[in-house]
């Protein structure tokens, strides 16, 4: 199987990655939290996220057989499929936000495929979105979406592990659009009371081999830990502590969640 799947580098950055170095050629650390789609005040928790300071969003459109999700995220989905949510009402529902930040959309290979790569990367399109993460889609099988989000305009945005081999990770990050992702821990998503050390180790491998944004993600529990791992990276996805914010304490709890990581970052 081929190990190049796609272009190396784009000709022109998208909508994220342009808005994204722009924030960090200026000095910024970046953020972005998740919000799941179709969960009760999603949108709500999305524009307040926005308001207080979110670079982007990434919004998760729910499966019911999820691989790197961890129990928050995946309460949180049961209930927005149990609401009726599906990828078209949640791509609806994301087409009528105006947050004035980028939207990624995460999700998994399975949808996609469903749908064929093209209606996929269309109907991100037609919702407004401008990246795309579909977390168990190893890059090297990942060339015709790659190709097919591309063509599209969606920015097809790829996951870096902590094994991810040196052969591979400058191509895997050259691949990526938007941003690449650096997976902190080997692991679902979810607070924990420390940083792995190899969040740390796999944004400074990511980084050696790639001008991109690198963003740390998985296993960022609080705005010290999202400090501690901005030390290497560009910024932090911020996804469990959001999720269980909103389960817990509504929409306008995501704003204030999202406050305090922007104002920690700032303070570096």
């Amino acid at each position: 199987m081929s190990d190049q799947p796609g272009n190396s580098e784009p000709s022109a950055f998208g909508t994220l990655e342009t808005h994204l170095r722009a924030r960090r050629d200026s000095g910024a650390k970046l953020l972005i939290p998740y919000v799941t789609g179709g969960y009760p005040g999603w949108q709500r928790a999305v524009e307040a996220a926005a308001a207080a300071g979110a670079d982007a969003i990434e919004i998760g459109i729910p499966f019911s057989d999820p691989v790197i999700d961890g129990p928050v995220i995946q309460q949180a989905s049961t209930a927005a499929l149990d609401e009726g949510a599906t990828p078209a009402s949640v791509l609806a529902q994301a087409r009528e936000l105006d947050t004035g930040v980028p939207h990624a959309a995460m999700t998994y290979y399975n949808i996609c495929h469903h749908q064929g790569h093209e209606r996929f990367a269309a109907a991100l399109v037609e919702a407004g979105v401008s990246g795309a993460i579909l977390p168990d889609l190893p890059y090297v099988e990942a060339g015709s979406w790659l190709d097919a989000a591309a063509e599209s305009g969606i920015e097809a945005i790829l996951l870096a592990a902590p094994t991810t081999p040196e052969h591979r990770l400058a191509k895997l990050c050259g691949a990526s659009r938007g941003f690449v992702y650096a997976v902190g821990l080997l692991g679902v998503t979810g607070e924990r009371a420390a940083l792995a050390r190899t969040a740390i180790e796999i944004a400074a491998r990511c980084r050696a081999v790639t001008d991109r944004p690198v963003l740390t993600g998985v296993g960022i529990g609080s705005p010290s830990q999202a400090v501690e791992a901005c030390e290497v990276s560009d910024g932090v996805i911020i996804g469990s502590a959001v999720v269980r914010t909103l389960m817990s304490d509504g929409p306008e709890a995501v704003g204030e969640l999202v406050a305090s990581y922007r104002t920690a970052l700032d303070r570096g």
